[in-house]
């Protein structure tokens, strides 16, 4: 199984970041091949306050599953969206091994 990360950076304006967050979450959801979806609203660590505000994982079977969300068009359509609102948003790879 692998993952896409979403990670963002703690917005200037919250109102107008949760609006539109959730219009591209609505969006990213469409992605096919998803199998499960995590979203979490950072609280901090241990040295305080994050640079992070929201973490978005999206699950897939594979790599080449993933790949192919991202490159279809609702996926395209969703990372278009996500640069408007969101340009220093940090998108990470990962395998994901569980017991």
């Amino acid at each position: 199984m692998v993952k896409l990360t979403i990670l963002y950076r703690r917005p200037a304006d919250l109102p107008a970041f949760e609006l539109n967050y959730n219009q591209n979450l609505a969006l990213l959801e469409r992605m096919p091949g998803i199998q499960r979806r995590q979203a979490c609203t950072v609280i901090g660590g241990p040295a305080g306050q994050s640079t992070y505000y929201r973490i978005l994982e999206f699950y897939f079977e594979d790599l080449p599953t993933l790949d192919a969300a991202l490159r279809s068009p609702q996926g395209q359509a969703a990372g278009r969206d996500l640069m408007t609102f969101a340009p220093d948003a940090e998108l990470v790879f990962a395998e994901v091994y569980e017991d």
